[in-house]
């Protein structure tokens, strides 16, 4: 931390950085864990075009995970990358810039018929963007907005795992798709090409597998128990939606689960993106531990008392489940810990610990977020570091103007 402060100086906190160096390493690492299959850049856990762009430059990695319609038709929009920033010197400009980004799958479906309006009225655009479905409600919708150039659309599997039957059943994993089985697949593949929509793709996002901690022998059995269900059922599924579309992509696992996910041969790509950066909700893995490449400082404002010292804003809470896991932790100075009474607030933050008499006021106070790229809307500008060097300060999706909720 003395080196980003080094970095950083003269510049006014609050202030958000990313590690260069540890980027780099989790970078490797992730390629490493996949296993020789591509990694689709999930945007969401970056919200930064800069490291988007950084990690497709990197071999291993392919294409990018969209959240939202907006955001893809942004990004791949040859216009999207005037004057904006790299991540280092050099950084190629093949899929970015001013040429846009050439693949992006909005894993997420849309209601917004207007932007699908916007994408199949450029033949460009449209041969970028995939769009997600998992009902006829979604078929219908994308197929009535449709327009000039045909939509390509993915199919979103449940991933999921199911014990018992009717109302006993319990639901392991989120609640995302109704699509399970692959009856259900082959009928939905077979109206949306009826309906003249692309169908290209299938995901399946292992969520019990991939945002889970190893916390206990039972979430351990979880996931196994998880992945040897899905390793069957992912095999029919498609196979069965290749006897009614040319597949381009099978989409798998998340950063937790590339090491799982990327073994099963049916599967074309894995997703990732809060493995580059390391946020404190993946601290408790067994299989790999990610660098800390990203953090906040907050400059100390005040003394209440001996032990303490406050620090100004800080309170950036993680979305999810309420609990101790959605808030940040202090990273430096060693030993200072949040006030449970009051955690990390709106324009406050007290610490205490020892080290907090050793502290002076205007020092810095540096916290790490628990989910990666929700820590960049906060901030217009993330300064990327190398060790005491500031390499470069660049804009997030907020300091460009984006904001797709």
């Amino acid at each position: 931390m003395e080196s980003w402060d080094e970095a950083t100086a003269g510049l006014t906190a609050p202030l958000s950085v990313v590690d260069l160096d540890a980027f780099d390493a989790n970078a490797a690492d992730l390629v490493r864990r996949a296993g020789g299959t591509p990694i689709r850049v999930a945007s969401k856990s970056l919200r930064v075009r800069s490291l988007i762009q950084a990690a497709l430059d990197k071999p291993g990695f392919a294409g990018v995970m969209a959240y939202a319609v907006r955001e893809a038709l942004w990004l791949a929009r040859p216009s999207a990358g005037a004057g904006a920033g790299t991540a280092g010197a050099g950084a190629a400009r093949a899929q970015t810039g001013d040429a846009g980004i050439e693949d992006v799958f909005v894993a997420y479906p849309t209601v917004d018929t207007a932007a699908v309006r916007e994408i199949t009225a450029d033949p460009v655009v449209a041969s970028r963007i995939t769009l997600t479905i998992d009902s006829m409600e979604h078929l219908d919708l994308l197929a009535s907005a449709a327009g000039e150039h045909p939509l390509r659309v993915a199919l979103d599997v449940d991933s999921s795992l199911r014990f018992g039957r009717g109302r006993l059943t319990a639901h392991l994993g989120v609640r995302r798709s109704y699509l399970r089985d692959p009856g259900e697949v082959a009928s939905l593949a077979r109206a949306a090409r009826d309906r003249g929509l692309t169908v290209v793709g299938l995901m399946f996002y292992d969520a019990q597998i991939a945002g889970l901690p190893d916390s206990s022998p039972a979430v351990r059995w979880v996931k196994r128990r998880s992945a040897e269900e899905l390793l069957v059922r992912r095999a029919a599924v498609v196979a069965a939606a290749r006897e009614v579309t040319e597949l381009e992509f099978v989409n798998g696992g998340g950063t937790g689960s590339l090491h799982v996910t990327g073994a099963d041969p049916v599967v074309t790509e894995l997703a990732a993106g809060s493995g580059l950066l390391g946020p404190t909700l993946f601290d408790g893995y067994r299989s790999f531990t990610p660098s800390h490449a990203a953090a906040y400082a907050i400059p100390v404002v005040r003394r209440p008392g001996p032990g303490f010292v406050t620090g100004f804003s800080g309170g950036y809470i993680a979305s999810g489940p309420p609990g101790r896991s959605r808030v940040p932790s202090v990273l430096h100075p060693r030993g200072l810990k949040l006030l449970r009474a009051e955690g990390a607030g709106e324009v406050q933050t007290p610490v205490h610990g020892d080290a907090a008499n050793a502290v002076a006021l205007g020092d810095r106070i540096w916290l790490r977020h628990a989910k990666s790229g929700e820590l960049f809307e906060r901030f217009d500008t993330v300064h990327l570091v190398r060790g005491a060097e500031l390499v470069e300060s660049v804009p997030t999706y907020r300091g460009e103007g984006q904001n797709f909720g």
